[in-house]
């Protein structure tokens, strides 16, 4: 009789391409999934309706996946530490494996799971899964880890990356008698997110789940990571590969995402074909740079990177703020990237860095409001990516060029040439003149028909007024 091994899935929502489920079938198949919904993450007042949609989603396909394989997956909602070790003890498991997260939260989780399980006589076995590199595996010349990205880049770009593993198949289930058992030990139906509080009625941006993300990915390498150098930074075209939610929960393995960007790569016939690959699978190395960041550095999560930072007197202007959250700033590109993000739980990475430097060197208001709003409202919001980002706008964070200041009429006028990304969002200002709309130089009387508002800072004179804020606590 097989021994029954218990895999904790977490940020791998698939059974295929998956190390840790792979490394469980090779001692046993007798393997069944587990997902537990913890209240120490769905109680944060930083979870996004959205996230929660795509989080169930993903979990609806992983159970059919599951049962295809000849297997359950079992949901419990409770403390990690308590749920996962008395399902294991409950079904006379012989180990539980899952694969490990960068996160300090989840860093502090497992150890508790650990802990109990090993009270319990319970064996466990944990893996790299989320990165094609993992945290340690990079060090510099000097043993160090890194916190500059370039040279990041060419250490991780030079390494060998692990093929993606095969689907697993063949599994054997739970019986009858076991299954019984399971609703004593706190097994429950999986819930909708609704039922969690949580309701997102506007259409996701992806589909949940390792299907809707194959194929999308199969899509964007047939075409769009071709001319990904160009049309990247352009928000009014789909030019990206929106793939970030289905990485973010590991819908979608990391080694077939980069096989497949190797095999366009391959089969790519221009320089500039190639150039765009290459930017892309660098998009990929900062996704792993931030993580190896939030591992190595996990005070990144509380606060700025740059202890200079940490006593910057930001204004915090709560009617700015809500502007900016609304959309009403009066700068049509900035309210444009807000509007999107609110609608559809999604922002275009150019805009991302619009509006978070709007907010911090404009607005002048901390950059954890804006942070924490994310998170809020992302669909793909992940600790690790969100807080790099914002951290590097803001210039709190590890990088070699510490000031950064975008002007809004510029960044609009260089990707929003014709005004197409602010029409869409701003549907009030469609008949406004390209001219006017891009540069932000709306007439007021045009504002006022529109029902669209006057800017609420003039950008010119917060410019400067941050940079002498800049110089004083730099100088400090």
């Amino acid at each position: 009789m097989s021994d029954l091994i218990l895999f904790w899935h977490r940020r791998d929502l698939r059974i295929s391409d998956n190390i840790g489920l792979s490394a469980a079938r090779q001692k046993s198949p007798k393997i069944v999934g587990i997902f537990c919904l913890d209240p120490n993450i769905l109680n944060k007042d930083d979870v996004a309706p959205a996230r929660v949609t795509y989080l169930i989603g993903c979990l609806q396909e992983l159970q059919q996946q599951y049962q295809q394989a000849g297997s359950q997956l079992l949901i419990l909602r409770g403390e990690p530490s308590q749920a996962i070790p008395r399902l294991a003890a409950t079904l006379k498991a012989s180990a539980v494996f899952w694969n490990l997260d960068v996160e300090p939260y989840a860093k502090n989780r497992d150890e508790q799971v650990i802990n109990v399980l090993q009270e319990k006589g319970i064996a466990r076995e944990n893996f790299w899964d989320q990165l094609l590199h993992a945290p340690g595996q990079l060090v510099t010349q000097s043993k160090d880890y890194y916190k500059v990205f370039t040279p990041f880049w060419r250490n991780w770009s030079k390494l060998k990356k692990q093929s993606p593993l095969q689907k697993l198949e063949g599994l054997k289930g739970l019986t009858e008698e076991e299954l019984t058992l399971t609703i004593n030990a706190g097994v429950i139906d999986l819930p909708t997110a609704k039922k969690l509080g949580y309701a997102w009625e506007n259409p996701l941006l992806l589909d949940p789940g390792e299907t809707a993300a194959k194929k999308r990915l199969e899509e964007f390498c047939s075409s769009a990571i071709n001319e990904y150098q160009e049309q990247r930074n352009f928000p009014a075209v789909d030019g990206t590969s929106r793939l970030s939610a289905a990485l973010k929960f590991g819908a979608i393995g990391i080694r077939t995402v980069w096989k497949a960007t190797l095999e366009v790569y391959e089969n790519s016939r221009s320089d500039e074909a190639r150039k765009s690959i290459e930017t892309w699978q660098q998009e990929l190395a900062w996704r792993e740079f931030y993580q190896h960041c939030m591992y190595f550095f996990p005070e990144l999560a509380e606060g700025s990177y740059r202890k200079d930072f940490r006593s910057f007197p930001w204004q915090n202007n709560e009617d700015y703020f809500q502007a900016w959250c609304e959309g009403k700033t009066g700068y049509p590109i900035v309210d444009a990237a807000m509007r999107q993000l609110n609608e559809t739980a999604w922002m275009h990475n150019r805009c991302r860095m619009i509006v978070a430097s709007f907010l911090t060197k404009d607005l002048i208001i901390n950059w954890q409001w804006g942070e924490k709003y994310f998170m809020q409202k992302l669909y793909d919001g992940d600790l690790s990516a969100n807080n790099g980002g914002w951290q590097w706008s803001a210039s709190s964070g590890m990088d070699p060029k510490p000031l950064r200041i975008f002007n809004p009429a510029s960044q609009a006028q260089k990707f929003d040439p014709e005004g197409e990304y602010i029409r869409q969002w701003l549907p009030e200002l469609r008949s406004v003149d390209t001219e006017f709309l891009i540069s932000g130089k709306i007439p007021s009387l045009e504002r006022y028909q529109c029902g669209y508002p006057e800017p609420i800072v003039d950008h010119k004179k917060r410019q400067a007024e941050f940079k002498l804020l800049f110089q004083e606590v730099r100088g400090k």
